[in-house]
């Protein structure tokens, strides 16, 4: 399989299909739930929004890493939470809710953020001399195509068959499982030879990213005085961030699969974090119960 059919037809599909299922799990009632916490909500999103970005940025500069990597661990950084997230938030005994419902916001937000915020990211570490991969309209309207259109058709289904939307939203599922895997086997063995070089870059800044911005997201949820499941979903939320994306980004928009390496490296570590959350919620939730 080449490269280009990968980033044409593979990258675009599994996204797709992993955000059609996203909009197959919603109802509209997820999107107003805002009403209801929005102290929590907001801690969550400018975690996620603000700070996220902010440690990724000064991993960059801490960790020594060439700045394909550096550029591909920012738009990582930039993408919203993974659908996966809201599987671990319940697995974790955290709040559902508040889960589902950060993933949509940021869902939305991102695909207007991660433009700007990519293309300041790419003159800083490629070069303000370089021809600019990431065109901001052009970019939106590829990532709308990718993410919104998506996730607005599963929601539509819900609403008007829910019972065939739920079936259907296993077999999504299972199917984005499949794909993504596919996606991070054919990007190791395109980047083989040179995979040991980019380990050393990679995964130490992989795994700080993920475990201090799950720090930072419970501990800042924990200092406004949230309660123990709202701690753990918004850890989550903040630690697991949707790697496809940042694989369709980096591959497949700019189209460098070098710059995609901490994304896919990234999709392995997060379950590691992700159990260690669940067996760390589960021992919250039994010695603080709600």
């Amino acid at each position: 399989m080449q490269a280009s059919f990968l980033t044409a037809v593979v990258l675009p599909m599994s996204l797709a299909v992993i955000m059609l299922g996203m909009g197959l799990s919603l109802v509209p009632e997820d999107f107003q739930r805002v009403k209801k916490y929005p102290k929590a909500v907001s801690i969550g999103l400018i975690s996620q929004l603000v700070f996220l970005p902010i440690i990724g940025f000064i991993i960059t500069k801490v960790v020594p890493m060439q700045p394909t990597i550096a550029m591909g661990l920012m738009i990582l950084a930039l993408c919203p939470g993974g659908v996966s997230s809201n599987i671990i938030t319940f697995l974790a005994k955290g709040d559902v809710a508040l889960s589902v419902t950060l993933t949509a916001f940021s869902s939305v937000i991102t695909v207007f953020t991660i433009p700007v915020l990519g293309n300041l990211a790419y003159q800083h570490f490629i070069g303000k001399t370089a021809a600019i991969a990431l065109p901001v309209g052009e970019t939106i309207l590829q990532i709308l195509l990718m993410t919104l259109f998506p996730i607005v058709l599963g929601m539509g289904m819900r609403q008007m068959f829910p019972k065939f939307a739920l079936s259907l939203e296993k077999v999504t599922n299972r199917l984005a499982g499949i794909l993504l895997a596919v996606i991070i086997l054919l990007l190791i063995i395109r980047e083989w030879a040179r995979l040991p070089d980019f380990i050393l870059q990679v995964g130490f800044g992989v795994v700080l990213l993920n475990i201090i911005s799950m720090f930072v997201g419970f501990y800042i949820s924990k200092l406004m005085n949230l309660d123990p499941p709202q701690q753990i979903c918004i850890a989550i939320e903040v630690g697991l961030q949707n790697g496809t994306l940042a694989i369709a980004i980096t591959a497949g928009i700019l189209n460098n699969p070098d710059m995609a390496v901490p994304a896919a490296v990234y999709s392995l570590f997060m379950y590691v974090t992700g159990f260690i959350a669940i067996a760390y919620g589960r021992k919250l939730a039994a010695t603080n119960p709600v």
